[in-house]
């Protein structure tokens, strides 16, 4: 088949962007194009993708091969296109069908090895998947419990290209049959994992009953002694959600009950902690262990941070600040001079 199509997303910031990826073989010199406004780290693809399909016992077409990503319009940025990229050639060349990689969108990073490595932003890009009609998504077994938050998606977690292509060609020892051609309905029930090395899970992954406890124990508001009308601020300002400025000092213990704030606040709901997760999740935040953040967040830049590590930004890819981090939390910022009221 001379063009195979499949799809991924492109973030702009934490908004996700559906991408179609069309791979054309024709006679011609070997060499691989990407058009479609890639930067560097898409540029580079070319070779990790190459290394690891032959890594994987595949062979690479030994002729020209142009890629391109659409809308072309749309800056493409980061390597999560690595893995559509690579079916959406292997498909043109008809190692694998090409109705097994339709109506599915693929996100991750290939070693050269052809290992399926995790990346950045993925719960809004899921987020946007399932807003563009997709059921079924495949990712890197890293990410597979962070899409897996997304309601309405069938996700396949995949450790590297070597099983992916094995799951894709109905192989029995994939351990699940090979997608549909054409939409497909997400199937009901809780999460699952396959016994082959793809694993699969379908509907949201269930937060836990009560907040999240972190590995290592966060200050709790119950070990400060003493200030009382400090304390009650605090739980007035954790309770109406309003701002507060402590004024004292050093060593009066005003950055001790900043850090102590969170643990007064309510647990996050669904929805917020939905919105929390992705904005750490493109920020490469998130836990290890931990998909779903249920807890406020808490961010203390130093008192010497600049505007942009403060409100956010970056040259080309944008990064989100301290106060977006600190979205839905508690935003601790230390003024060593205040200006004279």
């Amino acid at each position: 088949m001379p063009v195979a199509r499949t799809h991924s997303i492109a973030l702009v910031g934490v908004e996700g962007y559906p991408v179609e990826i069309e791979s054309d073989i024709e006679n011609g010199l070997p060499c691989l194009f990407l058009v479609g406004l890639p930067d560097t780290a898409l540029r580079e693809a070319r070779d990790r993708i190459r290394a690891a399909i032959i890594n994987s016992r595949e062979q690479w077409p030994q002729r020209r091969i142009t890629v391109g990503l659409s809308p072309a319009s749309l800056p493409k940025r980061g390597s999560g296109f690595d893995l559509g990229i690579a079916l959406s050639i292997l498909a043109a060349a008809g190692t694998i069908p090409a109705a097994a990689i339709d109506d599915v969108a693929f996100l991750g990073e290939l070693g050269l090895d052809g290992r399926l490595r995790p990346v950045r932003g993925v719960l809004p890009a899921m987020a946007a998947a399932a807003g563009a009609g997709f059921a079924r998504v495949v990712v890197a077994q890293a990410n597979a419990a962070e899409a897996a938050l997304v309601p309405g998606l069938q996700v396949a977690g995949a450790p590297n290209l070597a099983a992916l292509l094995a799951w894709l060609r109905g192989e029995p020892d994939a351990g699940l049959p090979r997608p549909s051609a054409g939409p497909a309905q997400a199937p009901t029930g809780s999460a699952r994992a396959s016994p082959g090395p793809v694993q699969a899970s379908a509907g949201p992954a269930e937060p836990p009953a009560g907040p999240a406890r972190p590995a290592h124990p966060r200050p709790d508001m119950s070990e400060v002694l003493g200030q009382p009308a400090a304390r009650r601020a605090a739980e007035i300002c954790a309770a109406g959600g309003h701002h507060l400025s402590l004024l004292g000092p050093p060593g009066a213990g005003k950055t001790m009950l900043a850090e102590r704030l969170p643990t007064v606040m309510p647990p996050l709901d669904r929805a917020a902690a939905l919105e929390v997760t992705a904005i750490h999740s493109v920020a490469g935040t998130l836990p290890a262990g931990s998909p779903l953040l249920t807890e406020p967040p808490f961010c203390a830049p130093h008192h010497t941070a600049t505007k942009a590590a403060m409100v956010g930004g970056g040259s080309g890819i944008i990064h989100p600040g301290a106060a977006s981090l600190a979205h839905r939390g508690c935003l601790f910022n230390q003024f060593t001079d205040l200006p004279d009221c």
